[in-house]
Order: structure tokens, then sequence, then C-alpha cells
């Protein structure tokens, strides 16, 4: 049985739903190495709480196919403002490959969902 556009969006969708739930469980956990980051990065201890729970509401939104667009709309507007952190703050590579492949698989759920 092939895979159709509307079959493989609905996968990528629900892989980037599973990443958005899994990132926001982090942050709102905030284990000692994401609680060091914000602070280096220079915000509030609360805005590690705020973008716990924008990542938590998005993967809802993207999980649902009535509200996936405005889930994809959000978590396209958290991977802008985590990018220019990280770029912001010359963050290595391997800090900055996942926000790039984060915002990639965003990108392209957008682009099949047409």
């Amino acid at each position: 049985m092939a895979l159709n556009i509307a079959s493989f969006e609905s996968v990528l969708a629900t892989i980037v739903a599973v990443l958005f739930t899994v990132a926001g469980v982090v942050n709102l956990a905030g284990p000692g190495a994401v609680k060091r980051d914000f602070a280096r990065w220079g915000y509030p201890a609360w805005f590690r709480l705020l973008c716990g729970a924008l990542e938590l509401l998005s993967a809802a939104l993207i999980a649902g196919h009535q509200t996936r667009v405005l889930g994809l709309m959000l978590s396209g507007a958290i991977m802008i403002g985590a990018l220019f952190t990280l770029l912001r703050n010359r963050e290595p590579f391997g800090h900055l490959a996942p926000a790039l492949i984060f915002s990639a698989l965003v990108v392209f759920t957008v682009v099949l969902r047409g």
C-alpha cells in the first residue's frame, strides 16, 4: 500500500507533535542544564515555563487535524525564537542542529499540508 501525501503529512505532523511534547516536558521539568541554558541566555526563570507550555500547546494543536495549521504556526514561531536565541548566543552547531531539524520538520509539514 502506497503512502499518499495526506498520510505522509499526518505521520510527519505526529512526529512533530511528539517532538514538541518531549521538548515541552523537558522545559517544564527544567533539569539543571535547561535551567542553566535559559539563565545563560539572559531569560528569566518563568520564561522556560512559558516556552514549555507553548511547546505543549503547539503539540496538542498539531495533533488535532482541525487545529493543525494553528499548531504549525505556533511551532514555527517557537522555532524562530529558538534559532534566534541560539544564533545570538553563538551556540555550537551541536546545540543548533536539533533546532534546525525541528524547524525543517515544521516547514516540511507545512509544505505537505499545502
